[in-house]
């Protein structure tokens, strides 16, 4: 075998997602909207995790892990520290690993 075909590939220096993505700068927080009055309390704390599992989720799908195997407790805490939110509990890490499932 040539030793040209022995090199693995290099891995590629751009993002192939379709919204242009910068992954050497932290990312920016997002906007914050006011949520629905009126609501249970249990359904604000659902819909916020659920908020926070999507952004993580995004985010290691952008860095480049897209396996939920690869996905460990402590790689999306340290995403999570990347990106300026509060360290996840393990339901939202379970929950972060369900999204990229789907």
């Amino acid at each position: 075998m040539p030793a040209a075909a022995a090199k693995p590939k290099p891995l590629p220096t751009q993002s192939t997602a379709k919204r242009p993505v910068l992954l050497d700068r932290p990312y920016a927080p997002v906007h914050k909207r006011p949520l629905p009055p009126g609501r249970p309390r249990a359904w604000y704390i659902a819909h916020n995790r659920r908020l926070k599992a999507m952004r993580l989720a995004i985010a290691l799908l952008d860095s480049g892990v897209h396996r939920p195997e690869k996905a460990s407790d402590a790689a999306i805490r340290d995403m999570a520290q990347l990106i300026g939110v509060h360290p996840p509990s393990g339901a939202t890490c379970h929950m972060v690993r369900a999204l990229m499932r789907s």
